[in-house]
């Protein structure tokens, strides 16, 4: 395919020449509440070569993450942020493509290692928006099979919450 059939708005579009190899690999992780432990996501970003892991304790529909906005900060073009999974980035479709078409833009690469998906190849820039999709589809079915449990437990007078003392 030749260079001009690529649309300049395309956030998958090939990245700058500095993308690529022989850059750091930075993790991000990041869970939703104070009982929930970083330790499984620690271990395996490690276990990926991060040299620099960054965390947040915070809800994916908050898009002012400190601890995330940092993490964008410190890469630089060649490098690539890695996290354990699509949904510890992003919690819409439109989000993650958002943010890992600016990652491209500086240079910057993205891998999922739960989904084995990696933007610094061609292959990973091809299955992207299916896994980001499918990702965000299974999250809206859990959502929405919850919604419904609850209101099926609301109707048949099931008493929900914690129990009273």
């Amino acid at each position: 395919m030749g260079a001009g059939l690529t649309p300049p708005e395309d956030p998958l579009a090939p990245a700058p020449a500095a993308a690529g190899g022989g850059g750091a690999l930075i993790g991000y992780a990041r869970v939703s509440t104070q009982g929930q432990k970083l330790d499984r996501q620690f271990a395996a970003l490690t276990a990926a070569g991060c040299s620099r892991v960054v965390a947040d304790e915070a809800s994916g529909r908050d898009a002012e993450r400190p601890d995330l906005i940092a993490c964008l900060d410190y890469l630089r073009p060649g490098g690539t942020l890695v996290v354990p999974s699509l949904d510890r980035l992003a919690r819409s479709l439109a989000d993650l493509i958002s943010l890992v078409g600016d990652l491209r833009r500086t240079g910057v690469g993205f891998r999922s290692l739960h989904e084995a998906l990696d933007t610094t190849t061609p292959g990973g820039r091809l299955v992207f928006h299916v896994f980001a999709a499918l990702a965000e589809f299974i999250r809206k079915l859990i959502v929405e099979g919850t919604k419904e449990g609850l209101q099926a437990a609301r109707a048949a007078g099931t008493r929900l919450g914690r129990p009273r003392p």
